[in-house]
Formats: structure tokens, C-alpha cells, sequence
């Protein structure tokens, strides 16, 4: 079934076999997907697609400068009848949300929605109230260049498990683009793949996909790389490498084996470390994730 879903996603999102199995691998990863990229990429089509092959209620949050906290969580409005406050919930309290164009939004607001990717809670007037399960963001945001953007801080970016660029499509494919019917439009004709309850299922296997001694020991190493050097501002934090981890066992999981091997660390370490790590000025337009690939022993 994860292979019809990937050549499900595949028909929708042309050319990017690759971003594909790593979106697959941040939602059974559990975490949250942060896309970086130009407008007109691709980034809603696949975010609606994979909502709706997984069988996710999907929700679209356009962020803009002017978004509140309470648009995001809801509110509490009196109600005359029954002579007591009733709480109207927001979009937050959907399985996929698109938070489009996150750094368009103040940083209040962008708090607000990365808190509740981080404790799967909210808290309103009337207590707490849990989020449900799936829960799967995936946020948007414009290069930094562009003009009117708040940037996220470090302590936000980091509860993103990836960061990806869907990037320009193959030639052959870009053209099939040119003539064809906008590719979203068909998503609602197709049938689901699977549904939530298996969508569960798949994120519970995956936590109990196979960590050798070895795999840790690369991990580790690549963590104390990225500390002891002085190639980047700081190293990454043990949250960082327990992410790496779950990515890899994700990215197993899709290639149908019970173990991690290390080319899946080396797999998903671009998307979950590039955005963690700021390279000092002398180590010039290498990626992070390069500089460490190239310095940390692969296990035999």
C-alpha cells in the first residue's frame, strides 16, 4: 500500500519521485513538513494530494499580516441561550493543515501555530483541548529575499523534522505541464489510498523499523561533527539526531525493510539538518549537510 500511495503522489506531483518519498517520510515520521520555495511549484498540489490519498480532513490557513492567534486556535462566544460561553473551533483542529506562506504572518501568530505542532494542544479560554490524531502540518514559506516576510527564528524552524524544495520539474515533464489539465483539479476525482486508521498504523511500524549499533554510532558521530569544528554558528541538538532517526526508519520503512541502512541517514540528512545549521562564513555555499558527509566515516 505505500507503494501505491508514493505512485499515487507521483501522478499527481510529476518528476519528483524523490521529494515525494520524503514527504511520505516526514508523515510517518510524525513530524512536520516546512516547503521553501517559489510560489507556483507545486507546494499546495501536494500538500492536497497527500490529504487526500491518506484520507486526512484538510484544511488551508493563508497567512497574512494581519492573522491572530484566534483565527488560527479559534474563540469563545457567548451564547444567549443557554447562557454560557461556547468555543468555535478554528482551522488548527484539522488532520492536514496548509499553513501557506508562514513568514507573511507576524511572529505571534507563527508561535501560536508551531506551539500546537509541538504539544498536539491548544489552550483557549475553557482549559486545554488536544489536537487530533493525525496531525500533520506542512508549512510554506517564501525564499528570504522576498519582500514582506517575517523570518522564522532558529527555535522555530526546529520544530520542522524537514525542510524541502520541490524545485523545477524535469523538461519532459514541465512540458506534459504546459498542456494538461491543471494537476490539483484531478485530486478529487481519484479515490483514496487509505485511511487514517491505517495512516496510524503505518506511523506506529515505523517507530519499531531496526536501529544497529553501528546506525547509532553514525548518527552520533554526525552529531558531534557538526558540534567540535567550528563549521557552523552551533551543532545540532539531540532533538536533531532523534529527528534523523525517525526520518531514516521512515525512509526504510517506504524501501520495505525492517533496518536502517546508512544510505537512508544519508537520504534524509540534507532535509533534516540544512536548516538547523548556519556555516560560518569561511566554509562559503557548501550545505551543511555536505560538510558533514564528507568528514563522518560511513559504517561498514
Amino acid at each position: 500500500m505505500l507503494k501505491k500511495l508514493q505512485q499515487a503522489l507521483n501522478n499527481v506531483l510529476l518528476g519528483k519521485e524523490e521529494v515525494v518519498r520524503l514527504a511520505i517520510s516526514c508523515l510517518l515520521a510524525d513530524g512536520h513538513l516546512l516547503l521553501e520555495d517559489i510560489p507556483g511549484m507545486g507546494k499546495t498540489t501536494l500538500s492536497q494530494a497527500l490529504a487526500h490519498f491518506t484520507g486526512m480532513n484538510y484544511r488551508r490557513i493563508q497567512f497574512t499580516s494581519d492573522l491572530l492567534p484566534s483565527d488560527l486556535i479559534g474563540v469563545s462566544v457567548f451564547d444567549t441561550h443557554q447562557q454560557r460561553f461556547q468555543f468555535h473551533e478554528g482551522p488548527i483542529f484539522s488532520q492536514l493543515i496548509l499553513a501557506d506562506e508562514i513568514n507573511r504572518a507576524p511572529p505571534k501568530t507563527q508561535s501560536a501555530l508551531l506551539e500546537a505542532m509541538e504539544e498536539r494542544q491548544v489552550t483557549t479560554d475553557n482549559g486545554t483541548r488536544s489536537l487530533p490524531d493525525p496531525f500533520f502540518v506542512i508549512a510554506t514559506q517564501n525564499p528570504a529575499h522576498q519582500t514582506g516576510t517575517y523570518l522564522l527564528p532558529e527555535s522555530q524552524l526546529d520544530r520542522f523534522l524537514m525542510r524541502l524544495a520541490i524545485g523545477y520539474p524535469p523538461a519532459e515533464y514541465e512540458r506534459k505541464l504546459l498542456i494538461e489539465q491543471e494537476q490539483r483539479e484531478r485530486i478529487p476525482l481519484l479515490p483514496p489510498v487509505i485511511n487514517t486508521e491505517k495512516l496510524l498504523l503505518w506511523q506506529k511500524e515505523t517507530l519499531q523499523i531496526i536501529i544497529s549499533e553501528p546506525i547509532l554510532d553514525y548518527v552520533q558521530g554526525l552529531l558531534n561533527a557538526s558540534r567540535i569544528h567550528g563549521w557552523f554558528e552551533h551543532g545540532l541538538s539531540p532533538r536533531a539526531g532523534r529527528f534523523l532517526i525517525k526520518a531514516a526508519q521512515a525512509y526504510a520503512k517506504i524501501g520495505e525493510r525492517d533496518f536502517v541502512r546508512p544510505d537512508d541517514i544519508q537520504s534524509v540528512l540534507p532535509s533534516v539538518v540544512d536548516h538547523r545549521l548556519i556555516i560560518t562564513q569561511s566554509e562559503g555555499e557548501i550545505l551543511p549537510s555536505n560538510i558533514l558527509l564528507n568528514h563522518v566515516e560511513i559504517p561498514v
